[in-house]
């Protein structure tokens, strides 16, 4: 397990599964506005790829975040869109309701910065947020990541378009977080 200073980054476990789709992917707002696509329901027990982890895919790490104090599930981190030859990725998160507003995500952002620059040897992380999320916003620049600009109009969420906006972290930019581990 990967540890920050509140949180942890682990393997997804079976038990996880119903949990975040009952309070991530069920939530019609929120999976609207995180996903790239439209909601649309899934059947119980589909085989769905943001909860159920494929150990083969060498572009898409998922990891289940746990508070470090208890073991609690509070949500869902991801380093997609590996690229080994440019050394690059994405990165998002995903916070239960009960886990929102309690700095949780600055923490899961450090973690996984840790994890793409140290464990992965990346020289870039890049993370892609709607313009009004700004609990990403906040996480993001706490840890470093420099806004580069503003898609305008790019997302189509629950009716209306959208701005998104660009932040990148360079490696030789990254402060690491001692206690990260």
């Amino acid at each position: 397990m990967l540890r920050g200073r509140t949180v942890g980054l682990r393997a997804r476990h079976e038990e996880d599964i119903p949990v975040l789709r009952a309070e991530l992917y069920d939530d019609v707002v929120n999976a609207a506005r995180a996903e790239g696509g439209p909601w649309r329901p899934l059947t119980p027990g589909t085989k769905d790829p943001r909860l159920v982890v494929d150990d083969t895919a060498q572009g898409w790490v998922q990891f289940s975040v746990v508070e470090l104090e208890g073991g609690t599930l509070i949500g869902t981190a991801t380093l997609w869109d590996i690229d080994t030859h440019h050394r690059s990725a994405h990165i998002g998160l995903g916070l239960l309701p009960s886990a929102r507003g309690k700095g949780y995500g600055t923490d899961v952002v450090a973690a996984l910065c840790h994890y793409g620059f140290v464990v992965r040897s990346l020289r870039r992380l890049q993370v892609e947020t709607l313009s009004d999320n700004t609990a990403m916003l906040r996480s993001a620049e706490r840890n470093g990541f420099v806004r580069e600009g503003v898609l305008r109009s790019s997302a189509w969420v629950l009716g209306e378009f959208l701005d998104e906006v660009v932040l990148g972290l360079l490696v030789e930019d990254w402060q690491a977080e001692p206690e990260t581990r």
